[in-house]
């Protein structure tokens, strides 16, 4: 399964904040669309990605008040990226070894979407229980086939 079909899954809306937005407009956007990330743009263009991660330190780091801390303070300026035709399981692996929860995705130097692990996680399920009904499919064809005498059913 490729991330294009994860786009397709999940749909390619992109959730987007200036780098002068404050963290707190950033929290009440990230909770009201129930989203963990925000693409930070600039005239249009990814200068960055806002995680619930960096909200956190940023919280963290000014004692539980977030003031006017804005999102260009604390986002991520070169998130790791990937592209429609990565595999599930390479992008599953690099944001594994990344501990990347959020992808930007783009396609000739243009954002398409953004996925997280946990829609990558439940594309791969989807396609794991499509496998397995397919392999059920084909032996349960396999076990209700005529046996040819002096041919073996599997038993020891």
């Amino acid at each position: 399964m490729l991330i294009r079909d994860v786009l397709k899954l999940k749909g390619s809306a992109i959730h987007s904040v200036s780098p002068d937005t404050t963290l707190v407009d950033c929290v009440t956007a990230m909770v009201a669309r129930d989203i963990g990330s925000l693409v930070v743009l600039d005239q249009g263009r990814m200068v960055g990605l806002l995680t619930f991660r960096e909200v956190l330190g940023a919280l963290e780091q000014a004692g539980g008040q977030l003031g006017a801390r804005v999102a260009g303070d604390v986002m991520v300026p070169d998130p790791m990226l990937g592209q429609p035709s990565d595999t599930i399981d390479e992008v599953c692996e690099a944001m594994t070894a990344r501990h990347v929860r959020y992808l930007p995705v783009t396609e000739a130097g243009a954002l398409v979407g953004v996925i997280s692990f946990h829609d990558v996680a439940k594309a791969s399920l989807s396609a794991t229980r499509y496998e397995n009904r397919l392999l059920r499919r084909v032996l349960g064809a396999e076990a209700d086939a005529p046996r040819q005498p002096g041919e073996s059913g599997g038993e020891r």
